[in-house]
This record gives structure tokens, C-alpha cells and sequence, in this order.
């Protein structure tokens, strides 16, 4: 399983694993999903399971969103260093397995024909600007695409009280459990998370990251785990992106969710070149 840390600071060298979400295909653990979440069905089309490669072979799998009929957004740290990939979009993987070809070329996968990372990423910080973009080989024609949520968008809950109470959801294709008992399904599920923080945390600094839920509770259904990277936060029920999911706080996927924000001009700028 790969796995990435996160230092806090320079006068604090506490490590906190954060969580990569990207399964290395060789590994027995095969896959899973949203924990504490349900099962999206056609929920979220726009939503698929991606695996890259590296040196021409299947490296580890991310989660991603269509914002256009070819243009899908992830994750930096999924896309980073990668020589190719494919995406799957049905809902549950599994049940397509073996004649979808997963995790491989020559399936139903549709294949990515360029992929991107932000021009500013550096894989020993990968939290400052953790985007991707793959350009899909073939269009997904759909009603629905993910769209950008408008600048500052998670700034403004700053100051308004009942931080607490502002839900989002999760999408992604990751772990349903580490333990105490292994859950790792092929099938896109979603879950309900409330926000924590946008002021940053463990050193990562203000703008950059989104704090959220990772346990169920009251008002909180759902968590992100390995395998979720670059899934979407949406924003309440819509199809409004405010993060892709970036790290967490422990292996075993409890506690907190980091979602690297998509709600500032300079990303926005970036991700627009390839929309426009």
C-alpha cells in the first residue's frame, strides 16, 4: 500500500500518515470504498474509477470526476510521475471483472490520451497543489459533469456560525474499512461528511486544504479512505466540487479528511485551460 507523510512542521516532526489512497494493484488488498458511506449506483456517472501506470504497467488506482465530456480531475499525487492510465465508470467494477479487463488496457476502460499534473506540484509537499487532469481517449456524453465551485466559496464559512453544520458529500471508489475487518470493494460509493477547518492544519497552510468528518455520527454518515484520492467533495447534494480528496490523518482511516481545495483562482485558472 502506498502511503505518503505529512510533516507538520520543522519544530514538530510528529508524522501523521496520510492517507494516498492509492492502492498499488499488486498488493492483496484489491480495492474498496467511501467508509460509513452507501452504495452510489447511478448516483454520480460522472464519478469513475481510475488506474495509472507507471512505466507501462498498473501502478495504483485514484477516484475522479468528469468535468466535461473528456476532461476528468483527480488528484496530484495520483496523477504525478505516471505513464498512462484508463478509467472505469460503472458502478461496480467487480461485477464487470473479468471481461472489463481491470486494472488493464484492452478492456472497457477507456483510455487517457494525456495527463497532467499541476505545473507547481512537488511530490514532498504534494498537499500545496494536489490536482491532476486526464484527457479521456473517447467523449462520456452525459446529462451531468462536475462543475467548479465558485472562488472562496469555502472561505465565506469561515466567519458563519454553525461551521459544523455544513454538509458535503464524498464519492470515491476507496477502502469501506481498514479494521477492525477489511472492506475492499470494486463499487463507487458515497457518504455524508460535515466540514471541520479551512484554516489548515499540521502545517499545511490556509487556502490550500478542507478539514472534514471521517467518522459517522449525528450528522455525518461517511469518511474517505485509501483508494478515494481525487474524488470529489461535493457540496451539499449538487454536483458542485469544492475538493478532491487528498489525505488523512491516520492509516486506519479515522478521525479527520483533508480534501485539497478547487475553490481558488489560481487552480481554477489552470484547470480552465483545458475546459476552454
Amino acid at each position: 500500500m502506498y502511503t505518503k507523510w505529512l510533516v507538520p512542521s520543522r519544530r514538530s516532526r510528529i508524522p501523521a500518515v496520510l492517507i494516498a489512497f492509492i492502492l498499488l494493484l499488486a498488493t492483496v488488498i484489491p480495492a474498496a470504498a467511501v467508509t460509513f458511506g452507501v452504495p452510489d449506483g447511478e448516483g454520480h456517472p460522472h464519478v469513475g474509477l481510475m488506474v495509472f501506470d507507471v512505466g507501462g504497467r498498473p501502478s495504483h488506482r485514484c477516484t475522479g470526476t468528469l468535468l466535461s465530456s473528456t476532461v476528468m480531475l483527480t488528484a496530484g499525487h495520483c496523477t504525478f510521475g505516471t505513464s498512462g492510465g484508463r478509467v472505469w465508470f460503472d458502478a461496480d467494477v467487480a461485477a464487470g471483472r473479468p471481461g472489463n479487463g481491470y486494472p488493464f488496457a484492452g478492456g472497457t476502460g477507456i483510455e487517457f490520451s494525456e495527463i497532467y499534473t499541476h505545473p507547481d506540484y512537488n511530490d514532498g509537499a504534494f498537499y500545496l497543489f494536489d490536482i491532476g487532469i486526464a484527457i479521456l481517449s473517447e467523449p462520456v456524453v452525459l446529462d451531468t459533469y462536475g462543475t467548479l465551485a465558485d472562488i472562496g466559496t469555502l472561505d465565506g464559512l469561515k466567519t458563519q456560525r454553525g461551521l459544523q453544520e455544513q454538509s458535503f458529500t464524498v464519492v470515491g471508489y476507496g477502502l469501506q474499512s481498514v479494521k477492525p475487518t477489511l472492506q475492499a470493494d470494486l463499487v463507487r460509493y458515497r457518504g455524508t461528511v460535515n466540514l471541520i477547518d479551512v484554516s489548515g492544519t499540521a502545517g499545511i497552510p490556509a487556502g490550500t486544504s478542507v478539514l472534514l468528518t471521517n467518522n459517522p455520527g449525528k450528522k455525518a454518515s461517511g469518511g474517505t479512505c485509501f483508494g478515494d484520492s481525487g474524488g470529489p467533495t461535493f457540496w451539499g447534494d449538487s454536483n458542485v466540487i469544492v475538493a478532491v480528496t487528498s489525505f488523512g490523518l491516520n492509516q486506519n482511516c479515522k478521525g479527520l479528511g483533508g480534501g485539497y481545495r478547487v475553490d481558488q483562482a489560481d487552480d481554477q485558472d489552470w484547470i480552465n485551460t483545458f475546459l476552454d
